[in-house]
């Protein structure tokens, strides 16, 4: 017997989270990977699961305390394994030199592990690889598959590529093996947590095994109470005492729930975030999601998507939501020759987006004009000076520089509505359109204020070379503050940018002109540049918008003002 001390794994970006929960006793004998605690932060509850099999010796944690990654959560005397924290290298060697023995010598019925050779290299069991956690992207498209059947593969190498409307990421393997079978191929849309792939990994990326040599009687009971623990009888069922769901009045946040209530949900088809809590702090439990079943089987509630497609109420429409006709079924070649063509991936799932943020925020645009023949001037004559060095500025770079120092002036500007609250930014990362082949992206220039003009056109001209061809990620278009449309050269005079959720206000600019303006004595000619500045009505009110745009077009005209 050896001491193991199991300790608290990798748990994502969470610093500290309590204990809510407690699996397991002294005594309790333990399977690798069975749950020993559970914890919970305040975005999710997961189960912390063992590293080894063997039987527990003593809890070292709480209900209430606070525990971060490698706290030790309890100890485990566990057959064939050295301890981690009192072995010596010479205590390690002897435990090596058993272990092999141990491996080559017939094992009694009697035991109830078996410890394999760390240093085997023989094939262990098939290795389900999953989709991880990729952020806040739902069905995300497989582009490009990097392995095939048959291949090896190394830890956390690339196996394929997918694609949002916003990034293209590749998945690495979670360990080194063969490449038994491929689920996905290209077109694929997966989600975190879906079946990708399956690897014949090697030993070393084993836990200790559990092995089946224990009597076939005493082994009985265990998988009888699995089953009885997955399908409860009807009765149970029937006898749960769950208040009526209500899907009009959903609950406040995410829903909470263990990874173990949500497997049950997941099987069942049950929208855990329909459920009603009545645990502690209000967690779902095991008997919320048959009450809720048996409701919705029973025809007392539907869920929303049942309400969605439930015929629609006679007599016009409410006068509050968005009562709309359908969209008209078309056939459009009795008209003439048509050609179909597929929107692009881009396309499809940023006009989701877009069509959001155009019903739900009250856009309002100001327009303005902004006198840049002075800044232009100052453009040409910089770019000429240092044509030999390959430093190049763009009038956009100027733009972003203004702002963000209207962002600094109108601090309302640089804001997202979370709820009831407003939420201010102390931080300055500004977005700008790049128009690609595959549709309209939005990279970001992060801590804009820290940055000089140079610099921040250096930087532009990556991410737009990144975005034309596809490797924008996450991190680059991500976390923006303010935004800026620009038609550069193509043309136009004013236009309604849609304001980039959850955003406030964007800047659409178009193409300068050269213009009369009246100086006091005459007309001259002066470079105007047309501005449209859409803002949110709910944090914005008009006499700021106009604030606004009169200072970024005074600064544009004077650029002495950004350091003033």
């Amino acid at each position: 017997m050896a001491l193991v001390e199991i300790q608290v794994p990798d748990i994502g970006d969470f610093d500290e989270v309590g204990v809510i929960e407690l699996l397991v006793k002294p005594g309790d004998t333990v399977k690798a990977e069975q749950s020993l605690i559970t914890v919970e932060s305040d975005k999710a509850s997961m189960e912390i699961p063992s590293s080894h099999a063997g039987v527990v010796k003593d809890l070292r944690v709480q209900v209430g305390d606070k525990v971060k990654q490698g706290s030790v959560v309890l100890t485990l005397e566990v057959v064939g394994a050295v301890s981690e924290s009192n072995s010596t290298p010479a205590q390690s060697q002897q435990a090596q030199a058993a272990i092999e023995k141990v491996a080559k010598t017939p094992t009694p019925s009697a035991a109830p592990v078996a410890a394999p050779a760390p240093d085997a290299a023989a094939p262990v069991g098939p290795i389900e690889v999953r989709v991880p956690d990729i952020g806040d992207f739902k069905d995300v498209a497989v582009i490009e598959l990097l392995v095939k059947p048959g291949d090896t593969v190394k830890l956390e190498q690339s196996l394929f590529t997918v694609e949002s409307d916003k990034a293209s990421m590749e998945i690495p393997s979670p360990a080194a093996g063969v490449i038994k079978e491929l689920k996905v191929k290209i077109g694929d849309t997966v989600n975190i947590g879906d079946l990708v792939a399956v690897l014949e990994g090697s030993a070393g990326n084993a836990p200790a095994a559990v092995a089946p040599a224990a009597p076939a009687a005493s082994a009985a009971p265990v998988p009888a109470a699995a089953v009885a623990a997955a399908a409860p009888p009807a009765t149970a069922i029937a006898s749960a005492s769950v208040p009526a769901h209500q899907p009009g009045t959903p609950a406040a946040g995410l829903p909470h729930a263990s990874p173990s209530v949500r497997k049950f949900a997941r099987e069942l088809g049950v929208p855990l975030d329909e459920v009603r809590g009545t645990g502690p702090k209000g967690r779902i439990t095991q008997d919320d999601i048959q009450g809720f079943t048996k409701a919705v089987m029973g025809g007392a509630t539907q869920t929303k998507v049942q309400a969605a497609k439930a015929p629609a109420v006679s007599g016009g429409g409410s006068g509050v939501g968005l009562d709309l006709l359908p969209w008209p079924k078309v056939d459009f070649a009795k008209f003439g020759p048509v050609e179909r063509k597929d929107l692009s991936r881009i396309k499809k799932i940023s006009g989701a987006n877009l069509h959001r943020n155009w019903v739900v925020i009250p856009h309002v645009t100001n327009h303005d004009d902004a006198d840049i023949t002075d800044l232009e001037a100052f453009r040409v004559q910089f770019n000429q000076e240092n044509e030999k060095s390959g430093v190049k500025v763009t009038m956009l770079a100027f733009m972003i520089k203004a702002a963000v120092a209207a962002l600094k002036k109108f601090p309302e500007f640089n804001s997202s509505l979370d709820g009831d609250q407003l939420v201010l930014k102390n931080y300055f990362h500004i977005g700008f359109a790049a128009d690609t082949p595959n549709g309209l992206v939005v990279p970001v220039i992060r801590d804009a204020d820290k940055k000089g003009i140079v610099q921040i056109s250096q930087e532009m001209g990556d991410l737009a070379k990144k975005a034309r061809d596809g490797k924008l990620g996450p991190a680059d278009m991500t976390g923006g503050c303010f935004s800026i449309s620009s038609l550069g050269g193509i043309g136009g005079r004013y236009f309604t940018p849609i304001i980039n959720a959850p955003e406030v206000a964007i800047m659409g600019v178009c193409k300068s002109s050269l213009e009369p303006k009246w100086d006091g004595q005459q007309f001259a000619p002066r470079l105007m540049l047309p501005l449209s500045l859409s803002w949110d009505h709910r944090v914005i009110d008009g006499a700021s918008a106009a604030r606004f745009n009169v200072y970024f077009a005074s600064l544009l005209a004077d650029f002495r003002r950004i350091v003033m």
